[in-house]
């Protein structure tokens, strides 16, 4: 699979990208457990819920949503738990956790870490 990608693009963005390709072909959604995947842009954090099945994408939660100020780790680790919480609401306990790419640490590792602390299942 080849990666359409602007000119400017970095390496790093580019590796990230490969990185997420291999991810995705061994994860996948479904009804009884879909996909919770996380994007980390260098302010915000989002989440997404989504079902690959049906292709949709069940809800979504970022900081932006959030209107709370702290550092980056304490954020991402709120944003886990509000995901849990929509997801149970939801009746979803059990999820597929999908990096995007991303190194599992820092931002990314906290707001797993939030969502396993709100009751969800990886």
């Amino acid at each position: 699979m080849k990666i359409k990608v602007a000119k400017r693009t970095s390496a790093k963005t580019i590796n990230r990208l490969k990185k997420k390709i291999r991810i995705r072909k061994a994860i996948n959604g479904t009804d009884e457990r879909p996909r919770l995947c996380v994007f980390r842009s260098a302010k915000h954090i989002y989440a997404q819920v989504i079902n690959d099945v049906e292709q949709n994408t069940l809800f979504t939660i970022s900081s932006l949503s959030l209107d709370s100020k702290g550092s980056g780790k304490d954020v991402a680790k709120e944003v886990g738990i509000k995901v849990a919480q929509e997801a149970i609401k939801k009746g979803i306990k059990d999820v597929v956790f999908d990096r995007n790419g991303f190194i599992y640490h820092g931002r990314v590792q906290a707001l797993a870490d939030g969502a396993r602390e709100g009751g969800l299942n990886f």
